[in-house]
């Protein structure tokens, strides 16, 4: 497959061209990347307004995902959310929009949803065991729409979440289709499922096969592609006016300097994807379960997840976040995250024999101690109080207290720990003593709150 961005690029670093333009290193070797460091020169097209090379870039992605459309984003899946979000808000008319979302969001949702000022009406799972869970069934989706007080404009869930749990999209998307509602996935951890082999793919394979209108993948997250680097697809079933409304909303939020370097590694992991990625996803597949069943032969609980994911529960083992993260160090291994629940490792294609050898090493060693048990009540997701708009609490006036003195008051800016940036408190609902429990669970000791 061709790579017109990553090609463009290569001939003009060679070119010894002087560089009358920005970025101000003129290409002169500081890091080691600024020769391939350029911005939006003649010939390099035009991010968002595209018609030369990304544009063919894109249409290249597009076919290797099976989408009717795909946008690249050089600011993560974040800058995909606030797009897809944008379309639902520019396209809704009369009453302000409205969306059903699972309660797991990252923070780039309600940030999105302040500035577009969007309704939410949050799904809440039968059972709550980790601030990243909200494991939301066909039914919970059914009922929700049906309870609902106005037809929402959209769906929204979070597939798969940070702890590696996939909801079940097909159905998920038969309920949609059913009640003539878009279905909104944020996929940023899932970018390698649409290459999985066959017999996953029926249950966790990529949200657009499985039914999904609109979708984000951070391409960073499991792909060789630079950090920042993301989609934006759309199904052949999404109404054609979302995907121009999403190309505006793109435009409108996007930085008018994009990372040519990323936009360089999106577009060279083209060729990898169309090469031998999905023989080589098949065996890190293989890998990652063999490991899965190795570490659990050991005693430890390992949590059923997406393929590419190893989430053990380091607490059942007798260890809190902190300390099982230096025992990690000592066998040269940095996890993703590591809480006080749970240890989670991501792996790739590009994982090597050694690191999962370090990962069998290190927890054949480690010994094991007494289960930790829960000091604090068991946690179960409640429904919040909505006092003021996500939006009016956002863009109000705030200030910062410490957390076991925000009971009663209302959320300011989202109440998030950092991975995963998931928000305990929404902004604009009221701070419950629970909540302060789960804050301190995870190491949140302060709180933004409307100023009054």
């Amino acid at each position: 497959m061709k790579t017109p961005i990553y090609n463009f690029v290569q001939k003009y670093a060679d070119s010894n061209f002087s560089r009358f333009h920005m970025p101000g290193h003129k290409g002169a070797d500081f890091t080691g990347c600024e020769q391939y460091d350029i911005t939006e020169i003649n010939g390099a097209d035009v991010l968002y307004m595209s018609e030369g090379i990304i544009k063919e870039s894109e249409d290249n992605a597009a076919s290797l995902f099976c989408t009717a459309k795909t946008f690249y984003s050089t600011e993560g899946s974040s800058h995909a959310i606030r797009a897809m979000l944008g379309a639902v808000a520019t396209l809704k008319k009369g009453k302000r929009p409205l969306v059903l979302a699972s309660r797991n969001v990252h923070k780039a949702f309600i940030y999105a949803c302040a500035a577009l000022d969007i309704d939410v009406e949050w799904i809440y799972p039968g059972e709550f065991n980790h601030l990243c869970s909200c494991e939301v069934t066909d039914a919970d989706i059914e009922e929700a729409l049906k309870n609902c007080k106005q037809k929402p404009d959209a769906i929204y869930i979070t597939s798969p979440d940070y702890l590696g749990n996939i909801t079940d999209i097909a159905k998920i998307s038969n309920i949609c289709e059913a009640y003539n509602v878009l279905l909104l996935v944020d996929n940023a951890h899932g970018a390698y499922l649409h290459f999985l082999p066959d017999a996953y793919s029926t249950e966790k394979g990529h949200p657009i096969q499985l039914g999904a209108h609109i979708c984000c993948d951070s391409a960073h997250k499991t792909l060789p592609v630079l950090t920042g680097g993301a989609y934006l697809h759309f199904s052949a079933k999404c109404p054609v006016e979302y995907i121009d409304a999403a190309q505006k909303m793109l435009r409108v939020f996007a930085t008018t300097s994009p990372s040519y370097l990323v936009l360089q590694s999106l577009d060279w992991c083209n060729g990898y994807l169309a090469d031998d990625y999905r023989e080589n996803l098949a065996r890190t597949v293989k890998r990652v379960l063999a490991v899965k069943e190795k570490i659990a032969s050991f005693g430890y609980v390992v949590e059923e997840t997406e393929p590419l994911k190893i989430v053990v529960n380091i607490k059942a083992a007798g260890y809190l976040g902190e300390a099982f993260t230096k025992k990690l160090k000592k066998y040269k291994i940095i996890p993703e995250m590591c809480d006080n629940d749970f240890a989670v490792f991501m792996a790739s294609t590009e994982s090597t024999i050694t690191d999962f050898k370090r990962l069998e090493e290190a927890f054949a060693n480690i010994p094991f101690k007494k289960p930790i048990r829960e000091t604090m009540q068991e946690i179960k997701m409640q429904r919040h109080e909505q006092k003021v708009s996500i939006r009016e609490a956002v863009f109000a006036l705030h200030e910062t207290v410490a957390a076991e003195d925000s009971v009663g008051k209302i959320c300011g800016a989202p109440t998030v720990s950092c991975p995963p940036a998931v928000p305990v408190v929404i902004s604009g609902e009221i701070i419950t003593e629970q909540d302060v429990e789960i804050m301190k669970k995870y190491g949140i000791s302060t709180v933004d709150v409307v100023k009054t």
